[in-house]
């Protein structure tokens, strides 16, 4: 038997992703691209709908594969010839429209690719308003076509029980990795250069700010943080920013009018400074309605900003440890929100503290979990495929 080492074979991955802006779900993909790149994993970023402008200096081994198809369905054909004539090792795919179209293409490409499916919402919650046909038509299928997903991997125990009760699959093939927030560009963008005069200067301390962030839209409660904000006692004259854009602008607006809070509520739309901002602000506010894993939580905690949620499937109560790093009110509830708002305030917790409570929301660490998801080794022989 010859002594001679057999080259390893280099590892090649593809991901998937349908992105429409700078959202938590894009960062979160490209936090892990970034993160399996710097391990010296080939990577095929394969892109539906292109409008980020995540795609700037990506590594050197990443190839972006922007699809022409502007929805899932319609990539079909595309990812079809992908799977003929490039099958990667292994393909990781973000959101459940995505996971469909991937796989229809693995079943009509005879392809024999890993197909590993990230959810990161509650799919039974935000689809509660739905009409009856319109919850049908989005949940009764994953029943039968999730019996082909090599794994499911769910951003919380609350994203992975409703994954559970929607497609029926066993606890063995759905496996819980917490996002990969925390990054060091994370730290490094919140030193940044304070980017509004009310985060700064003389009169800070007589007005403290409160921060929330997310699209403009029924799902983040906004008009929930804004009642709240608007009936806050004591001696401080708080300020609000919302960060974010998004369709119910134009109405949230107004609300502040009609609360008479105009003059201390900013909304200066999509910063993509956003890390510098939260960073100096004295409360995060979480008022979703439901989420997935907010990521905002997990990095204002990160940075040691004390912080309030709503207790909404899934995921705040996991982030802040069942309230032990932070107040948990119930959704909606605008009176709850303004003192567990007012007392926070008044009785920050530690930064360290708050720091310790993330410290499992790592890129380098979630990364890893996900090579181990997608059978890709991990340490010591990361070019070779398990």
């Amino acid at each position: 038997m010859s002594g001679t080492a057999t080259a390893a074979i280099p590892a090649r991955i593809a991901v998937l992703a349908s992105f429409s802006g700078e959202g938590g779900v894009e960062r979160m993909v490209m936090n892990l691209v970034r993160e399996f790149a710097r391990r010296e994993i080939a990577v095929d970023l394969l892109t539906i709908r292109a409008a980020s402008a995540h795609f700037q200096d990506l590594p050197a081994n990443v190839r972006w594969i922007p699809l022409r198809a502007d929805h899932a369905l319609s990539s079909i054909p595309e990812l079809v010839r992908y799977l003929r004539h490039e099958p990667p090792q292994a393909l990781l795919v973000a959101k459940d429209r995505a996971a469909r179209a991937a796989l229809a293409a693995r079943r009509i490409s005879g392809a024999s690719v890993r197909v590993v499916v990230r959810l990161g919402t509650n799919l039974l919650t935000s689809m509660a308003g739905k009409s009856a046909v319109a919850r049908w038509l989005r949940l009764a299928p994953m029943k039968f076509l999730y019996r082909d997903v090599d794994r499911v991997i769910a951003v919380s125990r609350g994203v992975a029980d409703d994954t559970r009760e929607v497609t029926g699959l066993p606890s063995s093939r759905i496996e819980v990795i917490r996002n990969p927030v925390i990054t060091a560009a994370l730290v490094k963008q919140a030193a940044a250069p304070c980017p509004h005069p009310w985060l700064d200067g003389p009169q800070r301390e007589a007005h403290p700010v409160i921060l929330g962030a997310g699209r403009l839209g029924t799902q983040k409660g906004f008009d929930i943080l804004l009642q709240a904000f608007a009936a806050m006692t004591g001696n401080h004259r708080a300020r609000l920013i919302i960060l974010g854009e998004g369709s119910h602008r134009r109405d949230l607006e107004d609300l502040a009018r009609e609360l008479s809070v105009a003059d201390r509520v900013l909304m200066p739309g999509f910063q993509p400074d956003f890390y510098a901002w939260l960073a100096r602000a004295d409360l995060f506010v979480l008022s979703s309605r439901w989420e997935g894993s907010p990521n905002v939580l997990t990095e204002a905690l990160a940075l040691g900003i004390p912080s309030v949620s709503t207790d909404c499937p899934s995921g705040p109560r996991e982030i802040l440890d069942e309230g032990r790093y932070g107040p948990l009110v119930p959704v909606d509830d605008a009176d709850r929100l303004r003192r567990a708002m007012e007392q926070t305030l008044e009785s920050p917790r530690r930064a360290d503290e708050l720091k310790k409570a993330v410290a499992e929301y790592t890129a380098e660490t979630s990364a890893e979990r996900y090579l181990q998801a997608l059978g890709i080794a991990p340490t010591g022989n990361r070019h070779a495929a398990v």
